[in-house]
């Protein structure tokens, strides 16, 4: 008779666990991956996270499913992950200001942005632009602001929230040109690019996608884009800073993937690798432009870093500004 000695095995076993095994959680019952976003139905990060749920689908063999959970800038969203088992089978899809800007700009939340979720990957990023109606008299910052001393009775600037990126990123210009420039908060994209085509409101601020119908019909113009560098997405725009408007270089946004902490770092990056396969691959970058959006596909540990960062820029900001959100 044979005598099995278990502990000869053990060190095959734990690799098999180790390379095969952590996915456990995700064949019990076959239960569906959730992909968790704080907005509804519509606009390109839902649009985004669909197609980002169909490609899972054959990455890992099971199905996905895309839950909105809209409501409290994005914190019930947040809470809906951080509640949820650390096994995989639960994903948040995110803007940046959940972890960058709401620890600073809130006396009070329901999460630690630092504790209770993990970076899994950077997706892609977010142009904002700032733009106008097609047959406003300027047609570059420098001259929106020439026009804006001749009628200081018009400084409102629109955009979609307050406490965000480009709320400080216009604080920061406005203290620059010397002009009282102010936000004007909109419940939604579409009133305030009405108001923009009505000529009601002088210019405005936001993403890409949200305009791109707009300015390909000839109703409004791009006068510059946020951040450093051109976007590839409107490369005969300039910066911000180019068009005469410093303080939007760290105004653009991001979308990212992040799971529960105590997720197991194994699954962490299973997931991480499918994810970056899938942004970097090329139909789903074509795909995700078409949006509005750049591709990106970084790892979740530039994505911690980038959270840091850019936290570490607008805390001074945040605080000289005094801006408190609402609870």
């Amino acid at each position: 008779m044979f005598k099995l000695n278990l502990s000869r095995y053990a060190p095959i076993a734990l690799a098999i666990a180790l390379a095969g095994g952590a996915w456990t959680a995700h064949a019990q019952d076959n239960a569906p991956v959730r992909i968790v976003i704080g907005f509804s139905a519509g606009g390109a990060l839902d649009n985004m996270s669909r197609a980002l749920a169909e490609a899972l689908k054959s990455e890992l063999g099971q199905s996905v499913i895309v839950e909105n959970k809209p409501g409290a800038g994005t914190q019930i969203a947040l809470q809906t992950v951080k509640r949820s088992p650390p096994d995989g089978n639960t994903i948040l899809i995110s803007p940046a200001p959940p972890f960058v800007l709401f620890p600073l700009t809130y006396d009070r939340l329901q999460y630690d942005a630092d504790k209770d979720l993990v970076p899994v990957a950077h997706l892609a990023d977010t142009p904002l632009v700032a733009s106008t109606a097609s047959n406003s008299p300027y047609s570059s910052m420098q001259e929106y602001l020439a026009w804006v001393r001749k009628h200081p009775d018009s400084v409102g600037v629109g955009m979609v929230s307050l406490g965000g990126t480009l709320h400080f990123g216009l604080l920061q210009w406005s203290r620059h040109s010397g002009l009282n420039l102010m936000p004007i908060a909109y419940k939604g994209a579409p009133a305030m690019l009405t108001d923009q085509i009505g000529g009601v409101l002088p210019i405005g601020m936001d993403t890409v996608a949200a305009s791109s119908e707009l300015a390909r019909a000839g109703k409004i113009k791009y006068l510059g884009v946020t951040g450093t560098e051109r976007s590839a997405l409107l490369p005969d725009v300039p910066t911000l800073g180019e068009s005469g408007a410093p303080g939007f270089e760290q105004s653009s946004g991001w979308y990212a993937a992040f799971v529960p902490a105590g997720t197991p770092g194994a699954v962490t990056e299973k997931l991480e690798a499918a994810l970056i396969r899938i942004v970097q691959d090329p139909a789903f970058s074509a795909r995700i432009a078409q949006l509005g959006l750049v591709p990106t596909g970084k790892p979740g540990a530039e994505l911690a870093a980038l959270i840091q960062a850019q936290r570490q820029t607008w805390q001074p900001v945040v605080q000289a500004s005094g801006f408190k959100a609402l609870q």
